[in-house]
């Protein structure tokens, strides 16, 4: 008995490890095609919003990064990917940020899993009332 459970202890260790260190393909993330229609867009694992904006991408920027587990990890073309981690076990959900011809589109999903349980959705509308949008 005290085997298994050191096993399933040392298979949890293993897995949070690798959930924190697996490395990040800021490449992976980022946005192509056309900015997103003015809205919100659900889907598995991730959430879209997009709306009219006339301000900065380092106006999103102030506000994004003032949410607790959440860095920068890459800016480019008009773009900026940011990873926010869960509190227990630090799983990784990345944002990509993008202003383009007076719009804002915030795209937020999830690394791990299928699904996100709405946490995507809930922190970018949050992002949007903070950013009064």
């Amino acid at each position: 008995m005290i085997w298994a459970l050191f096993a399933l202890f040392i298979l949890l260790a293993g897995f949070a490890t690798y959930v924190r260190l697996a490395p990040h393909d800021p490449a992976r993330w980022q946005l192509s095609g056309p900015v997103a229609a003015v809205g919100d867009h659900a889907e598995a694992g991730g959430f879209t919003a997009a709306r009219a904006f006339d301000g900065e991408l380092e106006d999103v920027a102030a506000v994004l990064l003032a949410t607790p587990r959440t860095r920068e990890l890459g800016t480019w073309d008009g773009q900026r990917l940011y990873v926010t981690r869960s509190a227990l076990w630090g799983f990784p959900d990345y944002t990509t940020v993008r202003v383009e011809d007076g719009q804002l589109e915030i795209y937020g999903r999830l690394r791990f899993g299928k699904s996100d349980l709405g946490v995507n959705q809930a922190r970018i509308r949050g992002w949007l009332a903070d950013l009064n949008l």
